[in-house]
């Protein structure tokens, strides 16, 4: 399940100076030989690894020697991110430190995201959650959690701040790559002064968007773009969903992915042809993870909380983007949104 930060949301909240000076104090308090593991989401998105892979940069400026980032399930990284400085980190989750010393924890809303890692929540000495998800769970020790920040790599690149370590290029390659990506390439509602401070920041260091939008928005083999075709081919309009907003929905299956040699991730990118349709405020993609179980994309044009579908459906995310992983037929996945949709209505 992807879900990128659309929208700004109305929850208050955010760390309080508490909250930085403990995660400073962890940070700092760290021998140069302690072993720090570093983990993101299942299915990582861009500004899982770049939150991640930059941080990891960050601490590796700090004078820290035994880094390790990884993510639930297999050590794919997605084609559009193997690109990013820093995947030297990564190491396959069987071989991360069973019980680190400080475990930082990435753009993940709840230990369910952490799949088969979330034991070491309980086995580290110490645990970090940076996240920008409003219906982050509370989980972990030391809680860097701002549901009004665009990405968590703006959590993440505060934090680098507040332990002074510079960005450079490389550190700066990670977080653009998160902030872009998270914000739509900076078209979504969560697009504010701040972002646009921050990617100046970053850009100043020397890189290039050209380059990178182009590698991480606007390239996709054939095989993918035949896939969309099929997919949107597919596509239903429900105008009477969603108390009368109007829902848009296709799905892709394994046997897609196979038909056109295609790895899973090449689907996160099509909700974005999907969600243009004029006639519908919900958009949606239901995308076959295996036998019986489907990650689901939820997008909002504004009259719908998307987060709210999500939530009740065991997922998270925020009010215009959510997504959760549903299990059973794909009829039965369907059934659930447009259940928990018309309660998702945001009042006029």
């Amino acid at each position: 399940m992807t879900v990128a930060a659309e929208g700004a949301d109305d929850t208050p909240g955010g760390p309080t100076e508490a909250d930085w000076a403990a995660a400073v104090a962890a940070i700092r308090r760290l021998p140069a030989d302690a072993r720090v593991l570093l983990i993101c989401h299942v299915n990582p998105d861009g500004d899982a690894l770049g939150s991640m892979l930059g941080f990891g940069l960050g601490l590796r400026r700090l004078g820290l020697r035994r880094l390790q980032a990884t993510f639930p399930g297999p050590p794919e990284v997605p084609e559009p991110f193997r690109w990013l400085p820093g995947l030297d980190l990564l190491v396959p989750q069987d071989a991360a430190y069973p019980d680190p010393d400080l475990l930082i924890c990435f753009d993940a809303s709840s230990e369910s995201r952490l799949g088969d890692l979330a034991d070491r929540l309980g086995s580290a000495g110490a645990a970090l959650v940076l996240d920008h998800h409003p219906s982050n769970t509370g989980f972990g020790g030391i809680h860097l959690v701002d549901p009004h920040a665009a990405a968590t790599s703006v959590v993440a690149a505060e934090l680098l701040d507040r332990l002074g370590v510079p960005l450079d290029a490389e550190i700066a390659a990670c977080f653009y790559v998160a902030l872009s990506t998270d914000t739509g390439s900076f078209r979504f509602e969560a697009t504010t002064p701040a972002v646009h401070e921050l990617a100046a920041r970053l850009l100043a260091t020397g890189l290039r968007p050209g380059e990178i939008s182009q590698r991480i928005f606007d390239t996709r083999p054939f095989g993918a773009v035949r896939l969309f075709g099929e997919a949107l081919g597919r596509a239903r309009l429900e105008p009477g969903a969603a108390g009368g907003r109007g829902l848009v929905w296709t799905y892709a299956t394994l046997d897609d992915l196979a038909r056109y040699d295609q790895p899973p991730h090449v689907l996160d990118a099509l909700i974005d042809p999907v969600r243009c349709t004029a006639e519908a405020d919900v958009s949606c993609v239901v995308k076959q993870a295996a036998v019986g179980e489907w990650s689901v994309s939820l997008r909002s044009r504004g009259a719908v909380d998307v987060s709210r579908v999500a939530v009740a459906l065991g997922g998270g995310g925020h009010r215009l983007a959510a997504g959760f992983t549903g299990r059973g037929s794909l009829a039965e996945v369907v059934d659930r949104i447009r259940a928990e949709l018309d309660g998702a209505v945001l009042a006029a």
